[in-house]
């Protein structure tokens, strides 16, 4: 079937209009479309991959980059740890929390606005932590700093969407997630470095500079991608329905749920790894740091090597096998850590395979998601966001639960990935999407 087409744009391209899943079928070829109408700004991918990149590393370096200084603040503010703990739950919750409600705005109001209106409001709590008089007001101002955050991802997710369809915008995102690997392990470090001159009020005086930063540098460089006409109303009731029919879509529910469970299972090996190689290993901080660097250079790879992979094959097709060899890796991982076979090297190799193939699975489950409702990409990318961050945050601390070994790690990841595995085969049925030409069409913006 050959979908209906517009009158040429202005450069002469002819625009597809809105076609049908069958038209996308039908379409769904490996050469590049044209833009999409009502993308309002088409910047090149590298550069776009750059800005966006940016504003995702916030989330982060804003979660991360004050671990070190954990044990500080529990002696200045003369709290407790499990206390001082929540700060970073609060930073998780508003961060989940957030997406959901900037999501409907930037579907509303376009992309930059709410995007440089949030990271605006993370500079604002970040420069209030300096006035922290005691662990409340610090919980507080996590929680916004999170909500702030949260416009960074939810925003660059839509903006992928608005820009990109199937393989560019599971490209793009692995490169988003190139960001999201490296951030997180340089951000301790980058923390600690702060704290060797300055208190640890000085780490949030370096993440409101870096969000100033990126609010000249996003209102410079980041055009608006959504149309006028292509906005939806900002209204409670039309918010409601939209996350309504993004619920009863059960195909982009279970790619959402996949994403999220996979989320889990990478973060239980960060809530759990210093435990494993430091207290039942006894690696020493430095020696902790190297292993624990390693790991994230092989999720690191893996979604950089996603692109290269997705010439060949359709991202349905790259998040089964990175779901079902992370799967496997994870029940050697359990059977290593139960037993001691292997000792170190046991639990490190199979979880250094479940990091690579998490980081196949993670680029393409959210591209196919998204590319189901590009019509409410902000609210598509905020509910995946809330689902992603929400279940990770509730699966992670289990590690510590069931005794903050390897054993446990081992169980908490097979379990995530099992039931994420579970979701993709009983509920998305990846190759019904192959079948469908869903996600695979490539629209491409120059």
């Amino acid at each position: 079937m050959t979908s209906r087409t517009e009158p040429p744009t202005a450069t002469g391209a002819t625009v597809p209009a809105q076609p049908s899943r069958s038209d996308r079928a039908a379409s769904a070829d490996r050469s590049p479309q044209p833009p999409s109408a009502g993308r309002v700004g088409a910047p090149g991918m590298g550069r776009t991959a750059l800005v966006l990149g940016a504003f995702v590393a916030v989330g982060p370096l804003t979660i991360d980059m004050y671990l070190p200084a954990l044990p500080t603040i529990v002696t200045e503010l003369e709290t407790t740890e499990a206390a001082v703990q929540l700060t970073l739950t609060g930073t998780l919750v508003g961060l989940a929390l957030g997406q959901l409600v900037i999501g409907p705005l930037s579907d509303a109001l376009g992309r930059r606005r709410p995007l440089l209106a949030g990271t605006a409001l993370h500079v604002l709590a970040s420069l209030l932590v300096l006035l922290a008089p005691n662990i409340a007001v610090l919980g507080v101002l996590r929680v916004l700093q999170g909500v702030g955050t949260a416009a960074g991802a939810v925003v660059a997710l839509a903006i992928v969407r608005d820009l990109y369809d199937g393989r560019a915008a599971a490209t793009l995102l692995s490169r988003l997630f190139l960001v999201m690997g490296a951030a997180p392990v340089l951000a301790p470090t980058v923390g600690g470095g702060v704290l060797s001159f300055t208190s640890w009020r000085g780490v949030f005086v370096l993440l409101a500079l870096y969000g100033v930063v990126l609010v000249l540098a996003g209102a410079r460089a980041l055009p608006e991608t959504l149309a006028p006409e292509r906005r939806r109303p900002l209204r409670l009731g039309a918010t409601v329905r939209t996350y309504g029919s993004l619920l009863r879509d059960r195909t982009y529910l279970g790619l959402v749920l996949v994403a999220g469970l996979t989320m889990a299972a990478l973060f239980s090996y960060v809530a759990g790894a210093s435990f494993v190689y430091q207290d039942q290993y006894g690696l020493d901080q430095q020696q902790f740091g190297f292993l624990f660097g390693a790991g994230a250079v092989w999720l690191i790879a893996a979604t950089q090597l996603n692109p290269l992979v997705l010439r060949r094959f359709a991202p349905s097709q790259v998040v089964l096998a990175g779901t079902l060899a992370g799967l496997l890796a994870a029940v050697v991982l359990l059977v290593t850590a139960t037993t001691g076979a292997g000792g170190l090297v046991g639990v490190v190799v199979p979880l250094w395979v479940v990091l690579f193939s998490t980081g196949l699975a993670l680029p393409n489950a959210p591209a196919l998601a998204l590319s189901r409702h590009g019509e409410a990409a902000g609210a598509a990318a905020a509910l995946l966001g809330a689902v992603q961050f929400g279940v990770g945050a509730l699966v992670s601390p289990l590690v510590g639960v069931l005794g903050n070994d390897a054993r446990a790690l081992g169980i908490v990841v097979l379990v995530a990935l099992t039931l994420g595995t579970a979701v993709l085969l009983l509920v998305v049925r990846p190759w019904r999407l192959a079948g469908e030409g869903v996600g695979e069409a490539v629209a491409v913006a120059h």
